[in-house]
């Protein structure tokens, strides 16, 4: 795998990431030890975390896949040097007191202490990505379609402020380039505009949601992140393993599910975007068309994402070292233009249902 630069920054890491949010609580510390391994043996160099996990979140697992990272790397000397490695600090914690006591706001203090916690839990002296898990400001995000004004939070610190603290963590060496997640393009413009005003420094990358199931990043936020130069980490390529086909026999409200996947092991995430019906009727359909055209279901989904222009590089979460080979492998399928075309339709059909 050839190499990408992330936006303005120095960072140059694989086209695939190894997402962990599954660390601590699907995946326990020895296979995630494993899988870690088995990612760097074959050449992934590109890992991302955050504080907030593992997920779903809840108190007692709060940092832990921080921790078990810490862990593999602290027993791995040398690794740290093959690696970029990436985590996030929560945004406004209301519904998770265990988060900075549940607070409505997410202060430049709070991102300095939060960044000092993810240093000293991973064992680190800098942190290569820093990113924002989710905005301050209230906007349609996890599963949210619509953006209301009387919504917003006026309390809340400024994007000025997180900048100037993201900033101070930059300047310290403690942090070498800031990205943002679940953001709109909004954020992305204003986050690059008071940068540039004030020389503060410039988001390098967006997290966002990007897969067939959910492919709103194209509906203008794509241009926004082209014309600034800040690239796109796709999270969720498989849509909480939706287009993996392994949910095609389950009912339309996820009941069913095989009781080891996340949507029949958590009850909470079949309520979410992944688990409405629409999410669960465009999947199979999706599913459907990859088998059709003799590829997985893993495989269309995952080759979707990997060529896509609007893609810096994305990321992957896996249970088992089967599924990172089975992820990893699908590394340079490519679609037809029959194939891309009969995605679009079914898209024009049904849209985006997990947005």
């Amino acid at each position: 795998m050839k190499q990408v630069t992330l936006g303005t920054s120095s960072l140059s890491v694989t086209p695939i990431c190894l997402g962990t949010m599954t660390f601590g609580e699907q995946v326990d510390e020895p296979t995630a030890h494993a899988i870690l391994d088995r990612s760097l043996e074959r050449g992934v160099n590109f890992i991302d975390t955050a504080e907030m996990y593992a997920v779903p979140p809840r108190a007692e697992t709060f940092n832990a896949t921080e921790k078990i990272i810490g862990n593999w790397l602290r027993a791995r000397p040398g690794a740290r040097e093959k690696l970029v490695i990436a985590t996030k600090v929560a945004g406004p914690s209301r519904g998770m007191p265990w988060v900075r006591g549940g607070a409505t706001n997410t202060s430049g203090a709070d991102i300095i202490a939060a960044c000092e916690g993810s240093l000293q839990r991973m064992g680190l002296d800098v942190i290569d990505l820093y990113q924002i898990h989710w905005p301050n400001r209230h906007v349609p995000m996890f599963g949210g379609a619509y953006y209301n004004p009387a919504n917003e939070n006026t309390t809340a610190s400024s994007i000025h402020e997180q900048l100037e603290a993201l900033g101070q963590l930059v300047k310290a060496g403690k942090v070498r380039a800031i990205g943002l997640s679940n953001e709109t393009p909004y954020g992305v413009h204003e986050f690059v505009r008071l940068a540039e005003q004030h020389g503060l420094p410039r988001v390098a990358t967006i997290q966002n949601p990007y897969c067939l199931v959910n492919r709103t990043f194209e509906n203008g936020l794509d241009e926004t992140c082209h014309r600034l130069n800040v690239g796109l980490l796709a999270y969720s390529p498989l849509a909480f393993g939706l287009l993996t086909g392994k949910y095609d026999d389950s009912g339309l409200t996820g009941e069913g599910a095989p009781k080891s996947a996340r949507l029949g092991k958590f009850e909470s995430t079949r309520k979410q975007r992944w688990g409405r019906p629409e999410a669960l009727v465009a999947a199979k359909r999706y599913n459907q068309l990859a088998r059709d055209n003799g590829m997985t279901p893993t495989q269309m989904a995952l080759a979707f994402c990997y060529t896509k222009w609007q893609v810096a590089s994305t990321i992957i979460g896996v249970t088992s070292v089967a599924q990172l080979d089975e992820d990893l492998d699908a590394w340079g399928t490519t679609l037809s233009p029959e194939v891309l075309k009969a995605i679009d339709a079914i898209r024009w059909e049904l849209r985006d249902p997990a947005l």
